[in-house]
């Protein structure tokens, strides 16, 4: 495999979880009875611009379908976030009745309805058919597309460049990262602005953050590589903020490389020497983490087991993609863990990929009153465990897997 940001062949190994089906790839009552494809589920790091990136196994098309299920408006935690962005970026940016705002992956309309509210004119940009038709019940435009340079050239020449782009966790989910880096330098107007948030490479790495890793994340970013890959394409990086989100985020400002007059703030040499003295464009970074994901793997397949013998029941929370990762690498089977609840209704009444446990709603939870409740998306745990306070009536108790076993 070559590297799909320099072309560099791939020989360096950060993780290997197996095979897996996609993440996001839920069944239905009538798939039990077929086959899945499961495919390799491999981590390679570029030695050249260290990029590290997922074996190509799978084209997008099949990752992000019609029926895609992840809806990112039930999270209250990030429905929050979403709404501090954007009066953040209303103040920093001066965006008025007069601006363009665009958002690329809109999903259902999260982040956008806020634009909407503030009375700036925006649209969305999201290929999948799902999550594009919640956000139009919103009120949004959304064009439903995959975005890259065809697309921004042809709505660049409708007149349609924005002044603001934002792609929330979308530049680890695109194959051609190149293509669709140069899109926004086409898109944005000669003073534009685009923002980028992705889960950051150090904190995945500081924090045996494996789980992060399904076919849907074809690459996981540095600052260091985000730098390289985004010069290359058009766009100057011009300040940097690290953000608690997803275990660990950062959110990147960029500007044209052609146009653009803003001043590099010093938060961006401050990380990039962070990550340098960390060693990210070494080898020696790299190794270690395959025993970390192991690790993590046995003290899982360790808690059932106990629990089991103890004649406790377990339940789990968050039909996430992180949570099929990590169920599909420990080899969990519905023998262990019965249900997983979320609050999803594209999810419920589907089951896990590869696992096949049942996804069902809260309901099923007060009645079942599980002893232990395992929560499956760890990033969303303050969140999650202020929902479902109301366990402890039972005395139940929460578990998070990583980045170590914790009870509470």
């Amino acid at each position: 495999m070559k590297c799909r940001h320099c072309g560099s062949e791939l020989h360096l190994p950060f993780l290997d979880l197996g095979s897996a089906p996609p993440s996001n790839a839920y069944l239905r009552e009538a798939d039990l009875r077929a086959p899945e494809t499961w495919y390799p589920l491999r981590l390679l790091v570029c030695e050249s611009c260290w990029l590290v990136q997922t074996e190509d196994h799978a084209g997008r098309e099949q990752l992000f379908s019609d029926d895609y299920a992840y809806f990112s408006s039930y999270s209250s935690s990030w429905l929050a976030h979403a709404r501090a962005y954007v009066q953040a970026m209303q103040a920093r940016y001066a965006l008025g009745p007069a601006s363009c705002v665009a958002e690329v992956a809109a999903n259902d309309g999260y982040l956008l309805q806020y634009v909407r509210d503030a009375g700036i004119p925006c649209y969305g940009i999201e290929p999948t058919a799902s999550t594009a038709a919640a956000a139009r019940t919103r009120g949004i435009e959304i064009v439903e597309r995959f975005f890259g340079v065809a697309l921004a050239r042809e709505l660049a020449t409708q007149g349609r460049q924005a002044d603001l782009m934002a792609a929330n966790n979308v530049l680890a989910h695109v194959p051609d990262i190149n293509d669709f880096v140069a899109g926004f330098a086409l898109l944005l107007k000669p003073q534009g602005v685009a923002t980028f948030e992705f889960p950051h490479l150090l904190r995945m790495a500081r924090d045996c953050q494996f789980d992060t890793a399904y076919h849907e994340h074809y690459s996981y970013l540095s600052l260091t590589s985000v730098q390289r890959i985004f010069a290359r394409n058009g766009l100057q990086v011009f300040d940097v903020e690290e953000l608690p989100t997803h275990g660990g985020s950062l959110r990147v400002h960029a500007q044209r490389g052609d146009t653009g007059h803003r001043p590099v703030a010093g938060t961006v040499d401050v990380l990039l020497t962070r990550e340098q003295a960390a060693g990210v464009a070494t080898r020696g970074f790299y190794a270690g983490f395959q025993a970390e994901a192991v690790r993590i793997k046995h003290e899982v397949l360790a808690f059932l087991l106990q629990a089991r013998r103890q004649g406790l029941k377990v339940a789990a929370y968050g039909a996430a993609a992180k949570g099929n990762t990590l169920l599909n690498f420990a080899g969990v089977r519905p023998d262990l863990l019965p249900y997983v609840v979320d609050l999803n209704p594209a999810k419920q009444g589907r089951f896990l990929p590869g696992s096949r446990i049942p996804i069902v709603a809260e309901t099923h939870l007060r009645q079942d009153r599980p002893d232990r409740v395992l929560i499956l998306p760890w990033n969303l745990r303050a969140e999650i465990m202020n929902q479902l306070a109301y366990v402890r009536e039972w005395h139940a108790e929460f578990v998070t897997a990583v980045p170590a076993l914790e009870i509470s």
